[in-house]
């Protein structure tokens, strides 16, 4: 079977492609696939010659692009458009990450894809200039913004909250930051179906979409709901003190609304993602183990 190729190998979503995705995907990271240099590029697109590709590759410190731009601009802009204008040349669909962070967070309701995009920090800026490049670069392209992902893989906002439990006995956690937390795993599917279709060759819905986990949450509550879980299952857990975010200041602006209306994924590709919880309760456990053997 023609494979899907991942670009990155050690994050989150690359990680999740591969486990889901079996023998269908080849996940590449660096230096053997360097979204700075185009000629790697070419090299793995050469010789994997894949169906489709999915760009899990970037600079994902929201607080580090802020003492780091260049760095984040060099992932998140220039090598997303050496990697359109590689898949454009051989006619490859590709479907590229972005983030809720392109949005400054103001909207009362989930952000639609068609919602004009105001980001807040250095982050959301490289994010949505590399959406840009994609779209400019690659007619055959889907930019898929995706939100508060999560999983036993890599680090995140869950892994961090169980670590910090193991020292603290209370955690300061912002509750006014909205989201739809999404299971990096449930994620990964949905990208790959999406990727499957786009190869068909009547497929012409190109564009931007938007995939996250069914249900929405605040910072605080999902951290109270990641320690009740933990500590059903004997792990690590702590009090859990809401914030405002003014109260709880970051290098980076967070949008307080993070959420995501994905209902147009649904009308095109026939795709509804699980309720975020089923993901967390999975994920709480592995990391348990993981953390007790550490």
């Amino acid at each position: 079977m023609t494979p899907v190729l991942g670009i990155g190998k050690t994050g989150q979503v690359a990680q999740a492609l591969a486990s889901v995705g079996g023998s269908g995907v080849v996940c590449a990271g660096r230096p053997e696939a360097d979204l700075t240099d185009p000629a790697s590029l070419s090299r793995t697109l050469d010789a994997t010659n894949p169906v489709a590709v999915i760009n899990a590759g970037a600079f994902t410190s929201v607080d580090g692009a802020e003492s780091e731009p260049e760095a984040a601009r060099a992932l998140n802009v220039t090598g997303p458009g050496n990697l359109a204008s590689a898949c454009a040349e051989r006619q490859i669909p590709l479907i590229h990450l972005s983030t809720d962070c392109v949005f400054d967070g103001t909207k009362p309701e989930p952000y639609a894809p068609d919602d004009a995009a105001h980001p807040l920090g250095a982050y959301g800026r490289t994010k949505l200039e590399g959406e840009q490049a994609v779209r400019d670069l690659a007619p055959k392209s889907l930019v898929v913004r995706v939100s508060w992902i999560f999983s036993e893989f890599g680090n995140n906002f869950v892994r961090t909250m169980l670590k910090l439990a193991q020292t603290r006995s209370s955690v300061t956690v912002v509750c006014d930051q909205f989201g739809c937390p999404t299971y990096a795993p449930a994620l990964a599917a949905g990208l790959l179906d999406m990727a499957r279709q786009t190869a068909a060759s009547d497929f012409s819905d190109w564009g931007v979409y938007h995939l996250a986990g069914q249900g929405e949450t605040d910072r605080a509550t999902m951290a109270k709901l990641i320690f009740d879980c933990s500590q059903r299952l004997g792990g690590p857990f702590a009090d859990v003190v809401p914030v405002q975010t003014a109260d709880y200041p970051t290098p980076a602006k967070r949008p307080l609304n993070a959420r995501l209306d994905m209902s147009e994924t649904s009308r095109v590709f026939g795709i509804e993602m699980p309720d975020w919880k089923i993901g967390l309760e999975k994920t709480v456990g592995k990391l348990i183990e993981e953390l007790s053997e550490e």
